[in-house]
């Protein structure tokens, strides 16, 4: 009979291939065939979710903040970048201006509700908003791009195939820890396949197929920018999670844990990629 561990280590990777094979069909068709409302809907639908997954865990470590209104307000101000869309007179004007009702809002939350005033709290919860929704909001704008459903595939693949040659190479031929105070399980062999796996990724799903209009250049140089902030994303997310306590930020997600821990890696690279498009080709 197999030993319980050994059918955790098979479970586990099953889980997730078993996952993507559902997700991602899914998800392509949301992106590119779908009715124009659903994407916004979809990555409104993700930051509830993560906010949610965050604010939980805070609380969990004895660190309340005011979830409800850090989610109502995480979902207008990605809402905001949807509104804002491909109005290059507006993508700069709308989201900061709800971000900066929002920052009032939390401020003044507990005077409006006679509640106690709690700087901890307050700053948590605007945490939630930056880190999450701010973030995230990018990729309703980076969808407004010329060529945006392809830029929004070859982000998703570049970051998703880097997490997993990170993964693959970490769990078999990782030896040397790379942040082992944050996330023992990363080891610097799986980080350098993590970026040597996105440079790929970019050039075969970039100018190879999904963008034509770039350059095997312009590809390798996104696929390193994508590898290195994204490992930077998922690392941000296990010292969250290393402060609180917590392995997994939640159980949505069959093999993944929570909402939060599937998209981390992609929280800091939708920005990335959007403003090195926007600088690099002028769109």
């Amino acid at each position: 009979m197999m030993e319980p561990a050994r059918t955790a280590t098979i479970a586990s990777p099953l889980r997730r291939v078993a996952t993507a094979v559902v997700f991602i069909p899914v998800f392509v068709w949301v992106v590119t065939r779908a009715p124009a409302w659903m994407f916004p809907a979809l990555v409104s639908a993700a930051a509830v979710g993560a906010l949610s997954e965050l604010y939980r865990l805070f609380a969990h470590a004895g660190q309340p903040c005011n979830g409800r209104l850090g989610v109502l307000l995480g979902l207008a101000l990605v809402v905001s970048f949807e509104i804002a869309g491909g109005n290059a007179a507006v993508v700069p004007a709308l989201p900061a201006l709800v971000l900066g009702v929002a920052v009032a809002a939390i401020l003044t939350a507990p005077v409006l509700t006679g509640g106690k005033p709690a700087t901890e709290g307050v700053a948590l919860t605007l945490l939630g908003l930056l880190y999450v929704s701010w973030f995230l909001g990018h990729a309703l704008l980076l969808r407004h791009l010329a060529d945006g459903a392809g830029l929004v595939l070859v982000l998703v693949s570049v970051t998703w195939v880097g997490e997993t040659a990170a993964y693959a190479v970490g769990s078999w031929l990782g030896r040397h820890k790379l942040v082992p105070a944050i996330s023992p399980g990363k080891t610097v062999e799986g980080a350098l396949a993590q970026l040597v796996a996105s440079i790929v990724a970019a050039v075969v799903f970039g100018p190879g197929w999904l963008l034509p209009s770039w350059t095997m250049g312009f590809a390798a140089g996104a696929g390193a920018i994508l590898g290195v902030v994204g490992q930077l994303g998922d690392l941000a997310e296990s010292a969250i999670k290393r402060s609180v306590g917590v392995k997994d930020a939640g159980g949505l997600i069959p093999g993944h844990g929570g909402v939060l821990d599937r998209i981390d890696g992609l929280l800091f690279n939708v920005p990335a990629l959007y403003y090195y498009v926007r600088l690099g080709t002028g769109a």
